[in-house]
């Protein structure tokens, strides 16, 4: 019989994105992240992902309605990004499938939860993620998602309202863009 309080999780993988000088969107960096022990919780361990300390408190804990419910009324960012909020959502992609390339005024968490995706940035670097709870951190990065594999794919994202990236001088807004050249 096995102890279940050996550790058998692979560590997660967190990519962030950003921008290089030029304004290109590109992998910042790409580390494991070791969970560490907690203390206070036997048989648990935790891993700092990402933690942004700007604003928000949301008032959701006092209203009753079905978030799932409300609307995302930004066309700017493709009805993906609330202005005022935040916005966790999945995503399923076929086998072989691609997304356009694309990018909106967001700061996002992507999660990796079934299955294989390539990560595609506008450089032309590929990051391939395997392993349930793989995550990217978008920082308003054009970027493009590719299933290599032969079964679905299913991510989790949770995308927040930012102010776009500034390049010289110059914002890089929302952009929807043909995926040129790759398969």
């Amino acid at each position: 019989m096995s102890n279940p309080l050996v550790y058998q999780l692979p560590h997660l993988r967190r990519i962030v994105t950003g921008h290089d000088e030029y304004g290109t969107a590109v992998v910042e960096s790409d580390r494991r992240l070791v969970a560490e022990e907690m203390e206070s919780v036997r048989g648990a361990r935790s891993a700092g992902i990402w933690v942004t300390t700007d604003s928000i408190p949301t008032n959701d804990n006092n209203n009753p309605e079905d978030g799932a419910t409300r609307k995302v009324d930004d066309a700017a960012n493709y009805g993906l990004v609330h202005p005022d909020g935040t916005n966790l959502r999945s995503t399923d992609l076929a086998p072989g499938a691609i997304t356009p390339m694309h990018r909106t005024s967001s700061l996002d968490y992507n999660i990796l939860v079934h299955g294989e995706l390539i990560l595609i940035m506008e450089d032309g670097t590929e990051k391939h993620l395997k392993n349930a709870g793989d995550t990217v951190v978008q920082k308003g990065t054009l970027h493009a998602w590719r299933n290599p594999s032969k079964g679905w794919a299913r991510w989790v994202t949770v995308l927040i309202a930012a102010e776009p990236a500034i390049i010289r001088g110059e914002a890089l807004f929302p952009a929807f863009l043909p995926l040129a050249g790759k398969k």
